[in-house]
């Protein structure tokens, strides 16, 4: 099964296409202001002594903007936009070294330093940028010049690095050249590219002697103990890894690296550490609203069902590499599991991470913010997005993957075409020799139906596969007009529709979206006694500007939102509304809840339990949406009962 290229993929949605609009016409200019001012796009003309000297990892901050670039061109041509990305490819061609190495902070400023250290200087994550930016803009284009210069250093690497004697039996600190390799592979046919992404993957962690303790003698520095490099995943050779460990935008990056190798070698080992990964990380690691990597200090995974809000991580970084695995593993595997993650991911935790204005961003995403207290460690003010980092991974990387949303929704094998995200608008397709057209008509997410038209230029014989998303309890699928049984259609999340199809052939899809009631699983300490809510794929949060201070004092009476038998919320329970003039348009929910009061507290700390609680109604909006109005607090997980004692209540 492949991805349907973004540039078959038209979108009309009222969700997806105002992001994707601000992105190209507001994203894509401040990022490059910025990356001019602070240095990065003219970093191969710095000399000693002059301000804003080459940083170890500024390449892939520029060649990710390049990437997302590319992708808008590809679907929006911009002359100003392409002379830009041409002025620096010019700069990269005028600072590739005879031998194909191109890297600016090496180049410049520490050349003596070059392949040293592999674990902590980023020159092959560099690298991979570079690579992927270099394809997307070939395919964008057509023009070869960055194309060919990328095919240079990967040969230069390739020369470098390897099993064979007399090269290095290195890797990366910091996976992503791995998947580029394999871009790389796919665009040019080389067929070392993809051999050199399988090597730094099985070479990975493996031991005696390790490579990193190889480099820190050669550097005359004392060697590490192995299991202190599970911060890059190198503590064991990845085929004998079980858990999602370490910083979590390597591991990502690193998995879906293993995917892709699979897909081109069928590497059952690998597969096999893939689906480990995948349930360790999903199943235990991961925030409800697709976000990973809990701690902040290593910006990556802990231990299992740890996963604090206030000062829970998520990098925005993390979220996308998320939906890159995600989507890999889909297309191995054809299993409704992997898109359910990516949908999560995509419309909670990864957009999140810019503004409704495109101008500002989060590097955390946490799931509760009390702003005015914030602790030492924190990239950025925890309540308010930033208009850009020292370390500035996350704003070209949410670009990029806007630019290229398109890629997400459709798919397709030799049998049929797979719907993976409902979102409206159209794409275009070719089976059997035969031109087909799918139109998606939907309000999706706030809207329960999806109205998909099938146009074929003659009769053909194929199957539709739409996903039926965990999170729905009844759907309901009409072929023009007529009701199918979903149960019988069923198959690893997706209802296969399986007919001749003709021309404007109707689908109507119905996904049935009451306000969920979600608790955590048990043993996620920091979430006993609260829940969230979920409509749809939409996490909801409180946020302070709706719902006044003291968030963390309010408690929703859980068992009056259920019926009987604990298992489906009550739907007149809660009021949803969608406000178009809101935030862009989203949709909220009321419902009543109850505040602990604190007027009888006086000047004491604790006292015997005798709280008063006041009946309030609250309103909650999409996380999504979140810190686009004044600063205050957040609030994703809320206190609960299990009854309520009105005695309590005034």
């Amino acid at each position: 099964m492949q991805p349907v290229t973004f540039t078959n993929v038209k979108i009309t949605d009222k969700f997806w296409g105002p992001r994707i609009t601000v992105n190209r016409e507001v994203t894509l200019p401040i990022e490059y202001k910025l990356c001019m001012e602070t240095g990065r796009i003219n970093a191969w003309e710095w000399q000693p002594g002059k301000p804003n000297q080459p940083h170890i990892y500024w390449d892939s901050d520029v060649a990710k903007w390049v990437e997302a670039g590319a992708y808008s061109l590809a679907t929006n041509p911009d002359p100003r936009l392409e002379k830009q990305m041409d002025d620096y490819i010019d700069l990269l061609a005028k600072g590739q070294l005879k031998d194909g190495y191109l890297n600016s902070h090496f180049s410049l400023v520490e050349p003596e330093k070059r392949w040293t250290n592999l674990r902590d200087q980023h020159e092959l994550y560099c690298a991979g940028h570079l690579m992927e930016a270099a394809v997307a803009y070939y395919q964008a284009t057509g023009k070869k010049k960055f194309l060919d210069i990328m095919c240079r250093y990967a040969d230069h690497i390739d020369k470098t690095f390897g099993d064979e004697k007399g090269k290095k039996r290195g890797y990366p600190g910091h996976q992503e050249i791995e998947l580029a390799l394999v871009k790389l592979y796919r665009t040019t046919g080389e067929k070392r590219y993809l051999k050199l992404a399988e090597f730094f993957l099985t070479e990975r962690g493996r031991p005696s002697p390790h490579y990193y303790n190889q480099e820190e003698k050669a550097r005359g520095e004392e060697a590490r103990a192995v299991e202190s490099y599970i911060n890059l995943q190198a503590h064991l050779p990845i085929r004998e890894q079980k858990d999602a460990v370490g910083h979590a935008v390597r591991a990502c990056y690193m998995y879906a690296g293993m995917a892709d190798v699979v897909a081109e070698t069928g590497n059952k080992e690998l597969m096999q550490a893939c689906r480990r990964l995948w349930k360790s990380m999903t199943q235990k690691r991961m925030y409800i609203t697709g976000g990973i990597g809990s701690e902040r200090f290593q910006e990556g995974f802990t231990s299992d069902y740890d996963l604090p809000n206030d000062t829970g991580y998520a990098e925005t970084c993390a979220a996308i590499a998320l939906v890159f695995f995600a989507h890999r593993m889909l297309h191995l595997e054809k299993d409704g599991q992997y898109a359910d993650v990516m949908e999560r991911a995509l419309y909670n935790g990864v957009i999140s991470g810019v503004s409704l204005d495109g101008k500002k961003f989060f590097y955390a995403n946490r799931l509760a913010v009390k702003p005015e207290v914030i602790e030492r460690g924190y990239h950025v003010h925890p309540a308010a997005r930033q208009e850009w980092f020292g370390c500035s991974c996350c704003p070209p990387n949410v670009a990029r993957l806007l630019a290229s949303f398109g890629t997400y929704v459709y798919s397709h094998d030799n049998d049929g075409i797979w719907i993976n995200l409902y979102v409206a608008g159209s794409g275009k397709f070719e089976m059997d020799g035969h031109n087909i057209e799918i139109t998606q008509e939907t309000a999706y997410p706030w809207g329960e139906k999806v109205g998909i038209k099938i146009s074929t230029e003659t009769p053909s014989h194929f199957a539709v596969n739409l996903r039926i998303p965990q999170w729905c309890r009844n759907p309901e699928i009409k072929v023009n007009g007529k009701i199918d049984d979903i149960s019988k259609l069923l198959k690893k999340g997706y209802a296969q529709i399986r007919r001749q199809w003709k021309k404007d052939d109707m689908i109507e899809l119905t996904l049935p979206m009451p306000v969920e009631v979600i608790e955590a699983h048990p043993d996620v300490r920091q979430d006993a006694g609260k829940v969230a809510l979920q409509r749809g794929p939409i996490v909801y949060c409180l946020e302070q500007t709706d719902n006044g201070p003291g968030l963390d004092r309010i408690f929703l009476p859980v068992a009056s939102l259920m019926e009987r038998d604990g298992s489906i919320p009550r739907q007149d329970n809660f009021e949803i509304l969608h406000k178009p003039k809101l935030l862009g348009g989203i949709t909220i929910i009321r419902t009543v809840a109850f505040v602990k009061n604190t007027d009888d507290w006086k000047e004491k700390l604790y006292r015997p339990v005798k709280s008063n609680y006041t009946k309030k109604q609250i309103t909650a909006i999409p996380y999504c949406a979140w810190a686009n109005r004044e600063v205050g607090e957040m609030l994703v997980w809320i206190n609960s009962f299990s009854t309520v004692d009105n005695q309590f209540c005034m």
